[in-house]
């Protein structure tokens, strides 16, 4: 076993100032795949800077309708908030498809987005892995990768982000709020907060030494927008995404009664390693109605950048047909059709 120090920070300051003292530190929340990487050895800490107690775990409602969720709230109790329910249902039915019960009551909004890929070879020490150990190569490309990445990756690393949140933060236009070593404070737009991996695959994000998650801010939701998170996964429950949508759709109706797409947001998961925000699709979208057909074209120019390996091309028809039902969906019956119970 590899000791390590163990801080318990009473401030956001004072975690700054702890990370900075230990070489090779990591900020502590729920602890829920950090600790299981240290188990397994991928990550060796010199210290564990705790700020599970730091007074972050708010949800509060801002002046013009959105919320700033704190970084140590808890999965669960996110995913129940009534406001949550209310006006992000997509959120709260993103967080209830990730994880376990046990795992949601202890996993924090921070922790969520910073845990790291479960690609088989970065957990292995055995095994050849650019993210874990740089410049050792990346076993999955021509080994196992049928769970692995077909959009934004190198030939450094062809892993995944696993989060569900993650997702559903990114179509949300949420931002999220980091605390410097010097005291400053910045934000970052959630569908900006992970990279993808080009040559330096172990920066899973554009976090910088010391910064800690103090909040992530979703902004107010407008008013006739509807959303939906969509998941596909090999078992019901307890398993990450082969791919995932999450869909925002605000429809205008026009002269005569026809909706057309005031604005839509679309990202994916379980392609890249980050969420995959849909721009491509989403600037073919808006302004059109949302005709199956013209829904599909547009999701196919967007997946047309996809490259697939030897053994993960299902992803790419799983995840057109995923976001073609998730927005065909939110969008309703087309005038003439049969009205939906």
């Amino acid at each position: 076993m590899k000791p390590f120090a163990y801080v318990r920070a009473t401030s956001l300051q004072a975690a700054a100032d702890a990370y900075a003292a230990h070489p090779g530190s990591r900020y502590l929340g729920g602890g829920t795949n950090l600790v299981d990487l240290m188990k397994l050895g991928v990550e060796t800490p010199g210290a564990l800077i705790d700020v599970s107690r730091l007074p972050l775990d708010e949800i509060r409602e801002l002046p013009d309708g959105g919320l700033r969720v704190g970084a140590t709230v808890r999965n669960s109790d996110l995913a129940a908030d009534p406001l949550v329910r209310t006006r992000y249902p997509l959120l709260s039915r993103a967080l209830l498809s990730g994880a376990s019960g046990q795992l949601r009551n202890v996993a924090t909004t921070g922790g969520n987005l910073l845990q790291r890929t479960r690609c088989g070879y970065f957990q292995d020490l055995s095994k050849p892995c650019n993210k874990r150990e740089p410049g050792t190569g990346c076993g999955a490309r021509e080994g196992l990768h049928r769970d692995h990445a077909v959009l934004g990756h190198s030939e450094h690393c062809i892993a995944t982000h696993p989060s569900d949140m993650a997702v559903a933060l990114a179509a949300l236009d949420a931002r999220v709020e980091l605390y410097g070593a010097a005291g400053t404070t910045r934000t970052v737009a959630a569908a900006e907060f992970h990279r993808l991996p080009a040559d330096r695959p172990e920066q899973d994000t554009v976090i910088r030494p010391g910064e800690i998650i103090t909040a992530v801010v979703l902004p107010a939701p407008a008013p006739a927008a509807r959303s939906l998170y969509r998941k596909a996964r090999e078992r019901a429950s307890y398993a990450f995404a082969l791919a995932s949508v999450a869909v925002v759709l605000d429809l205008q109706p026009d002269d005569d009664g026809v909706g057309r797409v005031r604005r839509l947001a679309l990202a994916f998961g379980g392609l890249a390693h980050r969420p995959w925000r849909a721009t491509t699709a989403e600037a073919r979208l808006t302004g059109a109605v949302p005709h199956p057909d013209t829904v599909r074209e547009a999701v196919d120019v967007e997946l047309a950048r996809a490259r697939a390996l030897r053994d993960n091309a299902y992803k790419i028809p799983l995840a057109r047909n995923l976001a073609c039902d998730a927005i065909t969906e939110l969008a309703g019956p087309r005038p003439g059709s049969p009205a939906t119970p």
